[in-house]
């Protein structure tokens, strides 16, 4: 299933830092941008963020690097 050829994830991981509207749509457009990402829902709620991504493109680390790029501190 999916756009990814089998090798689509799903993760979900902690955030800081976030506290409005604002931060939910930087955090989201941060992982949005990278290759192999499908998908970034934030839940402002519980603080943190839901990634469908493609492991062969890109990894969990540079998933945090993007979120630590836009500010915000990643758990």
């Amino acid at each position: 299933m999916g756009c990814c050829g089998g090798n689509s994830k799903k993760i979900t991981f902690g955030v800081k830092g976030m506290s409005c509207h604002h931060c939910k749509m930087a955090v989201e457009k941060a992982l949005k941008e990278l290759s192999g990402v499908s998908d970034a829902v934030v839940n402002l709620d519980e603080a943190n963020v839901t990634v469908t991504y493609n492991e062969g493109q890109v990894t969990v680390d540079q998933l945090k690097d993007a979120v630590r790029d836009a500010g915000y501190q990643p758990e």
